[in-house]
């Protein structure tokens, strides 16, 4: 009986172990992500722009982040530079050419675990209907519980470089710099937590 008891214990502690280190499906939080990109300009200054509005999901498990993906949808009318002209001109024909190229994309190819919390995050990203390999320099923030929404919350920030002509965007470089400067903050709650 005593053998009985050890074995249907072995099986609960077995089946919640598995439990834990399932993946879960996140969705983006858009109010509580920011994709911030930031230029040169004649060498004077830095502007900074935000793509809000950000779509997606993110699929995470702790025991093993290499299987993590990511897939995000950024549209570019949620683009906001804090200058309403200068948006109209980053959506112009001249640089994303927004009404022809309305979104921007980013869908994970390969997860490389780099160090405690630090992840390579290595994906195509779509800007001006061209798609390139990106990599992402990725630090875990936070897993757990959020203390308000009571749901399983997950938040990352990330950075990376890239050339913009890389992407058929080249007005005006070397003046206005060709390199732009990324950096990503995110959290994203348990999809099917919100479906409920």
């Amino acid at each position: 009986m005593r053998a009985l008891r050890y074995v249907a214990l072995a099986a609960l502690l077995a089946t919640a172990g598995t439990a834990v280190a399932a993946p879960v499906t996140y969705t983006l939080d858009p109010g509580h992500t920011m994709v911030l990109f930031s230029w040169n300009h004649f060498g004077f200054s830095n502007p900074t722009a935000n793509l809000g509005q950000v779509q997606g999901t993110l699929v995470y498990d702790e025991k093993d982040p290499s299987k993590a993906t990511v897939e995000a949808t950024l549209p570019l009318s949620g683009l906001d530079s804090f200058v309403p002209k200068l948006d109209e001109h980053l959506k112009s024909a001249d640089f994303l050419d927004a009404a022809k190229y309305p979104t921007v994309t980013f869908k994970s190819t390969k997860v490389v675990p780099a160090g405690k919390g630090k992840l390579k995050v290595t994906g195509d990203l779509t800007v001006h209907g061209v798609t390139k390999p990106v990599t992402l320099d990725v630090s875990l923030n936070k897993v757990g519980p959020h203390p308000m929404m009571k749901v399983q919350t997950v938040g990352f920030d990330a950075t990376t470089t890239i050339k913009r002509s890389d992407f058929g965007v080249g007005a005006y470089v070397p003046n206005v710099s060709d390199e732009i400067k990324i950096r990503i903050t995110t959290e994203a709650h348990d999809a099917s937590a919100e479906k409920k």
